[in-house]
């Protein structure tokens, strides 16, 4: 029974369920990772509308709200956040600068589920 259950619960754990919403921190990559390949093999642009997350799958199509300004956009998951961050998403520098966080650097927000786009690599 036991040997039956550790595959269920990693399954549940990597599912994104449309609709599902988180809130906490959010945070933006340097504009020093321009050209670096991301965790799924994308490789990354500032200007890119791309996100890291600590569990959501790759491809993960997310709308991300600015909680200060309610400035909303959506963005790709393709890369990972270490496990001890303390943010739920780290996102492009674009996209950071188009939600209007820059000179905050850190701002709360709500993520939302959409969908899936595929990966590019």
């Amino acid at each position: 029974m036991r040997k039956l259950l550790i595959p269920i619960l990693l399954i549940t754990l990597s599912l994104t369920i449309p609709g599902e919403v988180f809130k906490g921190t959010a945070s933006y990559y340097g504009q020093n990772y321009t050209g670096r390949l991301t965790a799924s093999g994308e490789k990354f642009h500032k200007d890119s509308l791309f996100a890291a997350h600590k569990t959501l799958k790759f491809g993960t199509l997310v709308k991300v709200v600015n909680l200060i300004n309610d400035s909303v956009r959506f963005v790709k998951i393709n890369d990972r956040l270490p496990k001890s961050s303390k943010h739920i998403i780290d996102l492009s520098y674009g996209t950071a600068k188009q939600l209007n966080f820059i000179k905050r650097g850190i701002v709360p927000v709500s993520i939302e589920i959409v969908g899936t786009l595929p990966i590019k690599k």
